[in-house]
């Protein structure tokens, strides 16, 4: 079990609801617990342990959630908006499940006595493993060098903020392996592998995150102490499918718009999508041409697709704007 510090707060106070509402603690009154309720499962992979109000009349939980390689993370964080985490400490796979429950009741113990500090939660907790003791592996350190020099790397986030970076993972296998995964924009959450192409499409760009890729697959090939067999083969599906991305050909179609030289409309009836009203009048298929163009979410969909198929995407450049589709092809 591990547990860190950092520099003292100010001092805590003890209030209820009821006095919270009615003015500030007299100074020099320490933190007080409310009973906290049953332990429940919140998620598949959290456990709530306690429940308390700080000195500012804040309800907070703490909670177990599941890390690396099996072990447990014990966090204590806002118990409304989820966030503020705060790592308590970190458990190993072999140490019994019960340890979370007296980690947590000894936590609460220390903060009644204000002799308790904890750092801030951070992406790379959910990603280490307490105690483990691997294998040197030179493209290992070289990820993790990158990640400590790039925690946040904005070529690398997309549009909600969310950063997308190469990390080794404990997948059940006796080395860990090389994954992309997400990290969401504040550190509530455990970040989660994602596949390449989902990457691809969440950054709407092919690099610099497939040359990244290809090269941690080519250093692995000659690293025996990490994985990099599901990178290899996501890497040989996006560059071998038909569907590529539509962000080249939307901003081509949106600049002929602009200029006036084209409508959405007219480009429709150019590939051939065509719509007559009740009148008999004869219009382009707009909503086709939004939907291929990622502007539009498909039927059922929440959101619109950052993908189109290739022989669809030749059609609109050629027919429909009349330029080479290698012009509107996304880098």
């Amino acid at each position: 079990m591990t547990s860190t510090t950092t520099t003292p707060s100010t001092s805590r106070v003890p209030l209820t609801r009821r006095t919270a509402a009615r003015s500030r603690p007299p100074r020099g009154i320490r933190l007080a617990a409310r009973r906290p309720d049953p332990p429940r499962s919140t998620r598949g992979d959290q456990t709530s342990l306690e429940r308390y109000v700080d000195s500012y009349g804040r309800s907070r939980e703490v909670l177990a959630e599941r890390g690396s390689g099996g072990s447990v993370l014990v966090i204590d964080r806002d118990a409304v908006a989820f966030g503020d985490g705060r790592l308590v400490a970190h458990l190993a796979a072999d140490e019994p499940a019960s340890n979370a429950g007296l980690v947590a009741r000894s936590y609460l113990d220390s903060l009644r006595a204000d002799r308790c500090r904890c750092r801030r939660l951070v992406d790379r907790d959910f990603l280490t493993i307490p105690f483990a003791e691997a294998e040197p592996s030179a493209l290992g350190d070289e990820l993790a060098d990158a990640a400590a020099a790039c925690d946040s790397p904005s070529s690398l986030a997309d549009c909600l903020g969310r950063r997308y970076r190469l990390e080794q993972l404990s997948t059940g296998m006796s080395i860990p392996e090389v994954r992309w995964c997400r990290f969401a924009s504040i550190a509530s959450s455990a970040p989660g592998p994602v596949s390449l192409r989902q990457a691809i499409g969440a950054l709407q760009a092919y690099e610099p995150i497939c040359a990244a890729t290809e090269d941690v697959v080519r250093r692995g090939r000659d690293d025996e102490t990490i994985s990099t067999a599901t990178l290899r083969a996501e890497l040989a599906r996006v560059r071998e499918s038909p569907i590529v991305l539509n962000c080249g050909l939307r901003k081509a179609v949106l600049a002929a718009v602009g200029r006036g030289t084209l409508s959405l409309s007219e480009i429709a009836m150019r590939c051939g999508r065509v719509k007559r009203d009740a009148a008999g009048n004869v219009s382009g298929e707009t909503s086709w041409l939004a939907r291929r163009l990622g502007m539009m979410a498909e039927g059922g969909r929440a959101t619109p697709t950052p993908w189109v198929h290739s022989d669809v995407l030749a059609l609109i450049a050629r027919d429909g704007l009349g330029v080479s589709p290698r012009e509107v092809e996304a880098a």
